[in-house]
């Protein structure tokens, strides 16, 4: 609203109740604002990213409500009003129960469990359905429900536990994953094995005992056949029956079918025709518009020019799109850490929950680019989204390491260049910051003979004039102090003044600093980072994943380096980032494919008992895909 203010970042504290806490906060803000009324101090919230965690709980309530009723009414369709409504009511017991045992081992209710509860919710009824059909089957042919639910575990527990074993054995290799990726999957598979565990506790011991309890006679196996249900689901199996027969006499045909089509999903996918992407998250509505003035820029000028570039792009975000928008000057906040000085504004821009027909945050970034551009002047203008999911670095983050500082620069400039170069990469930059103007005096080696001194007294003169020398030592409370002996502080504009200056050498002749060096004045480097003990500076980009992923980026770069390295003989690139955690990732993706195939063959072989059988079940595997 164009008014002074002050920010405060708020960061909860582990396996807090974030929701909770940002209502806690709400109220604090407005019984604050009341007692603040007419003093000109007004407490905002100025982003709430809670609003996405509420959305997706309203989503997942309404469906799982859906979901219950899908079930609900196929269980009808097939087995009758009563069974469906145990199966549906141990769907209930399953999650409560999943989300019980979660609560044990830690867990908080986020976006990530949810996930794993929507991708168990259709397995929870699958052991369910197997065993009170079992039941259901013995009770049409007359026979007593305690008798019927006894002989219906004897002959399905085993197949059902190992067709629950073989589903938890295929989800348990992605907790054994490393890297970030690995810790941000770990709860996934988790809440499936716990919820699959819970749902078969369920089915072999809760819901037989609901349906012997409310069975009060058996069914008439004379008449079940009358039954509407019973006949249209017996011409169904003479149907499938028939389609399976005559798959049975064209083997080869269907095998030629199903090969073509295993063919043909492997070639959409090495022609690039479905897409590949590693770590894509939706990204939350709130963005960063990163303004970086030179190194020397004072404060007052990095602000106005924050300002200038905030006054330019509010026009491009509509009214019912704007949460809030704040400029910061001094600091800048990244993914991995804040950088302050003067020379870095940011200005944050907060968006409401997106609407049916709304632009998604890439949009509006992308509207304001070339705008913002014209407005740049002497700044350099970035933009950083914030997604969801595990912290991942960039999509590129390359190390450029060398022991030369000059080659150094000239070859992170020439991988600034083959990464601009690539088609969808946006926001280049590198972590190498400038630093401030700097003074350097070079001995006159002739000067200082000439004048009768030695190089290490010039130095020691240059110390005394301008930070004095440290000539004793004391202690305070234990602790060790430095005497230090220097002159009267001076206020000096003019580096010349210093240079100019008269000093006594020890003959008693005098001459100046500007007589015994030779001057130089240069940018000096604002940081100096190594990186496996060589001198490194990073450069990152953003990816548009519509047009290229970060394997296939990080590719073209080293194949463009390699023609180019001759020319940078001291200097090697190091990848990480993004395509290092997809490396890593990848490495161990066939390695865990491979034991969890092994696990469900131990599994299979151990239920029929032979080291075949189970090899007919596996080969779907591939189909799958």
């Amino acid at each position: 609203e164009g008014r002074p203010a002050i920010s405060m970042s708020i960061t909860k504290a582990s396996f807090t109740n974030t929701i909770d806490l940002v209502d806690r906060i709400n109220t604090y803000i407005e019984d604050k604002n009341i007692l603040l009324k007419g003093t000109g101090i007004e407490l905002i919230l100025s982003d709430d990213q809670t609003q996405r965690t509420r959305h997706a709980l309203t989503v997942m309530e309404r469906n799982a409500a859906f979901g219950l009723f899908l079930v609900l009414g196929i269980c009808w369709l097939f087995l009758g009003i009563r069974i469906a409504s145990f199966v549906t009511i141990g769907i209930a017991f399953s999650i409560a129960g999943t989300f019980w045992v979660l609560n044990i081992l830690g867990n908080t209710l986020n976006i990530a469990v949810l996930l794993g509860i929507v991708i168990v919710l259709g397995m929870l009824v699958d052991d369910a359905v197997v065993v009170v059909e079992a039941i259901y089957y013995r009770l049409q042919r007359g026979q007593q429900a305690l008798t019927a639910a006894i002989d219906s575990l004897r002959e399905v527990a085993q197949p059902v536990t190992s067709a629950v074993l073989t589903t938890i054995c295929a989800f348990t290799p992605l907790m054994l994953l490393p890297g970030i990726l690995g810790d941000f999957m770990f709860v996934i598979p988790l809440v499936v094995t716990v919820g699959l565990l819970v749902s078969l506790v369920e089915a072999f011991w809760i819901l037989p005992s609901h349906v012997v309890n409310s069975t009060k006679k058996t069914l008439s196996p004379a008449n079940h056949l009358k039954n509407w249900r019973s006949r249209w689901i017996h011409k169904i199996r003479i149907k499938y029956t028939r389609s399976l027969a005559y798959v049975f006499r064209h083997p080869k045909r269907f095998l030629i079918a199903s090969s073509i089509a295993l063919a043909l999903s492997i070639g959409l996918v090495v022609t690039e025709k479905v897409r590949i992407e590693f770590f894509t998250f939706d990204p939350i509505r709130l963005f960063y518009v990163n303004v970086n003035m030179p190194t020397d820029s004072p404060i007052q000028s990095t602000l106005a020019q924050t300002e200038r570039v905030e006054r330019i792009i509010r026009p491009l975000i509509q009214d019912d799109e704007l949460r809030s928008i704040t400029v910061i000057s001094g600091v800048k906040f990244v993914r991995e850490e804040a950088l302050v000085g003067d020379q870095y504004g940011q200005i944050q821009v907060s968006l409401k929950p997106k609407k049916s027909n709304g632009r998604s945050v890439s949009e509006i970034v992308d509207s304001m680019k070339e705008v913002a551009l014209d407005a740049a002047g002497d700044s350099e203008i970035t933009y950083l989204e914030i997604s969801q999911g595990p912290p991942v670095a960039r999509d590129i983050s390359v190390k450029v390491r060398s022991h030369d500082p000059e080659e150094l620069r000239a070859a992170t400039d020439a991988v600034k260049k083959i990464v601009q170069q690539i088609n969808g990469a946006e926001n280049v930059e590198d972590n190498d910051v400038d630093g401030r103007l700097e003074l350097t005096l070079n001995l006159d080696e002739r000067a200082v003979r000439q004048a009768g001194t030695s190089p290490g007294l010039v130095a020691r003169l240059l110390r005394l004039h301008m930070d004095g020398e440290i000539v004793a030592f004391t202690r305070d409370e234990g602790e060790k102090v430095e005497l230090r002996v220097r002159g009267p502080r001076r206020v000096v504009q003019d580096i010349d003044t210093i240079l100019d200056d008269p000093i006594v050498l020890p003959n008693g002749s005098t001459t100046t600093f500007r007589a015994l060096t030779n001057t130089s004045v240069s940018r000096s480097s604002g940081t100096i980072r190594r990186y496996n003990y060589r001198r490194s500076i990073t450069v990152e980009a953003d990816l548009d994943a519509q047009l290229v992923n970060t394997v296939i980026a990080n590719n073209i770069i080293q194949n463009e380096w390699l023609e180019i390295r001759s020319q940078f003989p001291m200097t090697d690139l190091d990848f990480s980032g993004a395509f290092q955690d997809v490396q890593e990732s990848l490495d161990y993706m066939i390695m865990m494919f491979l034991f969890g195939v092994g696990l469900i063959y131990l599994v299979l072989a151990t239920q029929f008992k032979s080291y075949f059988q189970p090899m007919l079940i596996i080969v779907t595997v591939p189909m799958a895909f």
